[in-house]
């Protein structure tokens, strides 16, 4: 379920050296912050994962990164997409065109 408005959040990792560790923590905390804020919740109220397209309890969706930050992507309103728990660990380090929800872990 990959939308056009992503294309900005995918072309962000393409120039983006690799994160350093501090850059890590400190994208982590802005996630931290934006998970508690009503922007959030809006995001997640629908309970649609972003990836498999499912219905969950909106209290079940994760956040995830749809640029991850181990490849340069940062924790901004256009980077950040509410996901079940089964997609977001699948995923990985994975940027969104590269997951297939479809597909079978052992794929």
């Amino acid at each position: 379920m990959f939308e056009p408005q992503d294309w900005g959040a995918l072309a962000e990792a393409a120039f983006f050296p690799a994160p350093s560790m501090d850059d890590i923590r400190r994208e982590r905390a802005k996630a931290r912050e934006l998970r508690s804020s009503q922007w959030w919740k809006r995001k997640r109220a629908s309970g649609i994962c972003h990836y498999c397209g499912r219905k969950f309890p909106p209290a079940e969706l994760t956040m995830d990164h749809l640029v991850p930050l181990a490849r340069g992507g940062r924790s901004t309103k256009g980077n950040l997409v509410p996901a079940c728990k089964e997609c977001n660990t699948r995923k990985k380090y994975l940027l969104a065109f590269e997951f297939d929800p479809n597909s079978t872990p052992e794929d």
